[in-house]
């Protein structure tokens, strides 16, 4: 469906006047059916990719199509659920009016924009907010409003930047199942954030961009053995955790309990090792997910 093609973005700074890369020889495809998370640190490029991508902005260089269209035409034929990384709503608008007015726009038929809005209101537990103007909401609950505008529409391709931006746990949660229930053989959604725990939960795959650059792409099977990860081994009997697992360190104030990064291969061969030594494992955790893993090493690099 999406095709980046050797993408790149650059300008001026208008201070010091030197070329800033905002994007740079960015390659990637997506296609229906799937979930796809956009993470890295701030000024990576997340932005950048998500405005060419929208038509906002032109690419420097390489190629971006929509099922073989450019951007902009594509958009303005199919339209897109997009939520926006700040939501930029008409102040004075009451909620249920923002919402039944975003639901026009989005091509709900005009005899369904009552019935779905007041179901995207509900679904988004805007119900006790709908006395209030736009202005009056917390950022909460401003963002669920953002939330309601980009998912009133039936559209093929949902873009949603920084989605849990300002919600509370519960509604984070309630987000995940939102998201779930988007998931269509026929539409592609795409989620950048900085919430790799959320992307970890709810993406088939994560691009990984740092200093413009696409480091890495984590959620396909063939990679998952070889992935280094961080571990937590706590372990009975007299032993060298090094001898078996390279890089392990004991964790000052608690013996037997060692660190080691280590793919899932690497650190069933040492435990091997280690038990057929004579040690006794007693606990074996994994210290942080595999996107938080995977993103550590990429933007370390």
């Amino acid at each position: 469906m999406i095709r980046f093609e050797s993408v790149s973005k650059s300008y001026t700074a208008l201070v010091s006047r030197k070329r800033v890369d905002a994007l740079a020889e960015f390659t990637l495809e997506m296609a229906r059916g799937e979930v796809v998370g956009i993470a890295g640190p701030n000024g990576a490029g997340k932005s950048t990719m998500i405005s060419l991508l929208m038509g906002f902005l032109q690419p420097t260089s390489g190629r971006i199509t929509i099922d073989g269209a450019a951007p902009r035409p594509w958009v303005e034929q199919h339209g897109v659920g997009y939520l926006t990384e700040l939501v930029n709503l008409p102040p004075r608008w009451k909620v249920p009016t923002t919402v039944r007015r975003m639901a026009t726009l989005s091509g709900v038929a005009a005899d369904a924009v009552a019935t779905e809005s007041a179901a995207m209101m509900t679904r988004l537990g805007l119900d006790e907010h709908a006395g209030k103007r736009i202005k009056q909401l917390s950022k909460g609950n401003l963002q669920r409003v953002g939330l309601g505008q980009a998912l009133i529409g039936d559209f093929e391709l949902v873009v949603l930047d920084e989605p849990t931006h300002g919600l509370d746990p519960l509604w984070t949660q309630r987000f995940r199942d939102v998201v779930s229930a988007l998931r269509r053989p026929d539409r592609l959604v795409l989620i950048a954030s900085h919430n790799l725990d959320e992307l970890e939960m709810l993406a088939d795959r994560v691009a990984i961009l740092d200093h413009g650059r696409l480091q890495r792409v984590v959620g396909h099977a063939t990679e998952e053995r070889s992935e280094q990860l961080a571990w937590r081994l706590v372990l009975e009997g007299t032993v060298d955790v090094t001898t078996a697992i390279a890089g392990a360190m004991p964790i000052a104030g608690r013996a037997g309990t060692w660190r080691c990064l280590a793919s899932r291969r690497e650190l069933s061969t040492g435990l091997a090792t280690l038990l057929a030594g004579g040690a006794v494992l007693v606990e074996c955790v994994p210290e942080e997910g595999r996107l938080e893993s995977a993103f550590r090493e990429a933007v370390q690099r």
